[in-house]
């Protein structure tokens, strides 16, 4: 089961809260919400709803009674009329295409090892490209917001899909091999940045995206002209990763080794639809650190339950020579959303 649910195909969203109430007041609209600890987070977040359309909110949280808040709606979807009533997704994806994020894009497709694969390319004035590589289960969306700092260095970026993402060529059973083979697709992206002129390539990765940037880093055929690697909340050990989301699904963390064999073992990965056993071993970079030789930027929340930041924090006390951390008060893939500016500036000086 353990297994099984970490590498399913990419399923629709789903929609667990309603709009409680919706107040237009001073020319400002606000929505209220009932409290979580996601809608009472401080920071820049957004909604996404059923049936069609986003909200952008801004960082302040407001008090409606012991169990809703409310938050100012700062930017919405062409034609959206919010009601109370709709269901709607919380998500730290804040920007849902390229010009929601202010950045001129096209539309291109990458020939990868699992066929044509859509991409994002946003233009720039130096030789130095950005490859954006999302994470298990998002949407190349979600790396929009890292895209802005490469932008603004005057980068070529691109923004990638790869197989079984929901968005790239679909293999197989549709299962997520957890980086293995969804690297090719992705050193596919480099090859193309490569033929076009990129004399050198800057890895930004979000959770899953960031252990392929590590791979592509190490033993990819152009790892000699990545310069840097910008990881946000990076999956380091899948091992641990497996067994904080036991936790947080209150499972007793130990029942994640349960799992192991149904993804490591050839009979038992192919009985569950993966095409090959997944060398999780390989993908663990707390054990490998020795090889890092990439200066490497971490941006890790510390309250990130689902890959946890004592990962990060060994792999900065093992090679303080080449990885930086920067923590932050966040949870999973949402530093960025927990202080934007704090994000950038990081990146930057990381970078220049």
């Amino acid at each position: 089961m353990i297994a099984r649910k970490l590498t399913a195909p990419i399923g629709p969203r789903t929609f667990n809260l309603v709009v409680r109430g919706v107040e237009d007041d001073d020319g400002a609209l606000r929505i209220v919400l009932d409290r979580t600890p996601d809608t009472a987070a401080k920071g820049l977040y957004s909604l996404w709803f059923e049936r069609g359309g986003w909200v952008q909110l801004g960082s302040d949280v407001e008090d409606r009674g012991p169990n809703r808040i409310a938050r100012v709606a700062t930017e919405t979807s062409d034609n959206l009329k919010v009601q109370v009533g709709d269901r709607i997704s919380w998500s730290g994806i804040y920007f849902a295409s390229p010009a929601d994020a202010g950045l001129d894009a096209r539309e291109i497709r990458i020939s990868t090892p699992s066929g044509d694969a859509p991409a994002w390319r946003i233009d720039g004035s130096s030789s130095t490209w950005a490859i954006h590589i999302h994470g298990l289960g998002s949407p190349r969306a979600g790396t929009l917001r890292g895209v802005q700092v490469a932008t603004d260095l005057g980068y070529t970026s691109l923004v990638v899909s790869y197989r079984n993402d929901g968005e790239g060529p679909k293999i197989g059973s549709g299962r997520s091999t957890l980086g293995a083979t969804e690297v090719d697709d992705v050193e596919a992206a480099i090859s193309y940045a490569v033929r076009r002129g990129a004399e050198r390539i800057v890895l930004f990765g979000w959770s899953m995206g960031a252990e392929i940037a590590l791979q592509l880093a190490h033993r990819s055929d152009y790892a000699q002209l990545v310069a840097g690697l910008v990881l946000d909340s990076p999956v380091l050990d899948w091992v641990e990763v497996i067994k904080a989301n036991c936790a947080r699904s209150g499972l007793p963390p130990a029942a994640g080794h349960l799992a192991i064999p149904w993804l490591t073992l050839g009979p038992l990965a192919r009985m569950m639809g993966l095409p090959n056993a997944i060398q999780l071993r390989e993908l663990d970079w707390a054990r490998r650190a020795e090889e890092l030789t990439v200066p490497t930027l971490i941006l890790h929340g510390v309250i990130d339950d689902s890959a946890p930041i004592s990962n990060s924090e060994a792999l900065r006390d093992r090679r303080p020579d080449v990885v930086t951390l920067e923590a932050f008060d966040a949870g999973h893939t949402l530093n960025w959303n927990s202080g934007p500016n704090r994000w950038r500036e990081a990146a930057n000086r990381f970078l220049l």
